[in-house]
């Protein structure tokens, strides 16, 4: 996830700042230069993408702790934070690999660490190994079944980047990899699934594919030129209807997770709140907006947040 049209260039400030970096980014600002292209790899100049893969995490812990009227397991928690910009790197380098042929033809990606010739493959992947390195030792301070339980998650991880060139669900593939974190926290507090977890993980599927059409929407123009295929393409002027769909299915699932676990007030306050804000995204969407729809995609933090808030509130009032 990783699309997006450049915004005017005095909103950054680093000569090697690409489109979607955040504005002021901590990372940029006091890199050394030869450490620029591999922050840029990692995405730690885009600190959206870590927030999303470690929102669920924290939604099934808060969720395994609601169950256990105690709260989430704040160990796990801080695991899952070291965990989630790990891996994000990891699976972003790996995309970036994959795709450096495509970056290199289309105009918001051609400065990328890989297709600008600032990384050679054969450093990018070497630094792979030390992003999977670190994310194991993270993964292995869980038990067995939650370490069993991460591994799967690598094959949907290795997958994905292929997915973009045949099919135009490619957003449903990352939904099944950026919300495996649903799992996640319910297996590390108790060493099992069960269908609370299952359904976590469900809504945050959902979630993800209506946050990232919402993504899509900025490259639409770009990805019918080099052959992408996207949900945003596919559901072209119904999207704001496509989107909504998911984001209702996304409320649902995670209703029936609360209802499993016997969540109090505070639960469906979160889920209150979550459900309004994911209203306001889909009524403010505006197709062929680019900044629009960035703003909307990263305002998904703050949704997540919400609902994981109501979860933890819930479970420590219990």
């Amino acid at each position: 996830m990783s699309r997006d049209d450049s915004p005017p260039q005095d909103t950054y400030e680093h000569n090697d700042a690409l489109p979607d970096t955040a504005p002021r980014d901590f990372f940029l600002r006091f890199s050394p230069p030869a450490a620029v292209p591999f922050v840029q790899l990692m995405r730690l100049d885009r600190p959206i993408g870590w927030w999303l893969l470690l929102l669920p995490c924290w939604w099934s812990a808060a969720l395994a702790g609601m169950a256990a009227a105690k709260g989430p397991h704040w160990g796990h928690v801080l695991l899952f934070l070291i965990g989630a910009i790990v891996m994000r790197g990891a699976g972003s380098t790996w995309n970036d690999i994959i795709d450096r042929h495509i970056d290199a033809q289309v105009e918001r990606t051609r400065l990328r660490p890989l297709p600008s010739g600032r990384v050679s493959v054969r450093a990018a992947k070497i630094f792979l190994a030390a992003e999977l390195m670190i994310g194991a030792l993270v993964l292995f301070s869980f038990n067995w079944f939650a370490i069993a339980t991460g591994i799967a998650s690598l094959a949907i991880v290795a997958i994905y980047p292929f997915m973009k060139r045949f099919t135009f669900w490619p957003q449903a593939v990352l939904g099944l990899a950026f919300a495996w974190g649903g799992l996640m926290g319910w297996a590390s507090a108790f060493g099992a699934l069960a269908w609370p977890a299952i359904l976590i993980y469900v809504a945050a599927i959902f979630w993800t594919i209506g946050y990232d059409t919402i993504y899509a929407m900025q490259d639409q123009r770009d990805d019918a030129i080099v052959g992408v295929r996207s949900t945003a393409r596919l559901f072209a002027s119904n999207v704001r209807t496509g989107v909504a769909a998911f984001y209702v299915l996304a409320v649902l699932s995670a209703a029936a997770a609360i209802i499993l676990v016997k969540g109090g007030l505070f639960a469906w306050m979160g889920l209150g709140a979550f459900a309004t804000h994911l209203a306001w995204q889909v009524s403010a969407m505006r197709p062929g907006d680019p900044p629009q729809a960035l703003m909307l995609f990263r305002s998904n933090r703050d949704a997540g947040l919400i609902l994981f808030a109501g979860l933890t509130i819930a479970g420590m009032m219990a």
